[in-house]
């Protein structure tokens, strides 16, 4: 099997995590742990999802610079 595969497959499993992350994070079940905690901490969510926004688009551009420019 080529490494291109493997590296689709890390790229794919990186994202899933991603989207796991937040969607545990927005989740009614956490909400409704600690309202408090949840009100308190907008502003790093909000922070967290652009440094992950950010970090997921440059590391696909990265990957894919990899794939293409190597022999």
């Amino acid at each position: 099997m080529s490494l291109s595969v493997y590296y689709l497959l890390f790229a794919t499993i990186l994202l899933l995590a991603g989207v796991a992350t937040f969607l545990v994070g927005i989740s009614k079940k956490n909400k409704e742990g600690d309202p408090v905690y949840d009100s308190r901490t907008k502003s790093y969510w909000s922070r967290l999802s652009w440094i992950y926004l950010v970090v997921i688009v440059l590391g696909y551009v990265a990957f894919f610079l990899f794939i293409t420019r190597s022999p």
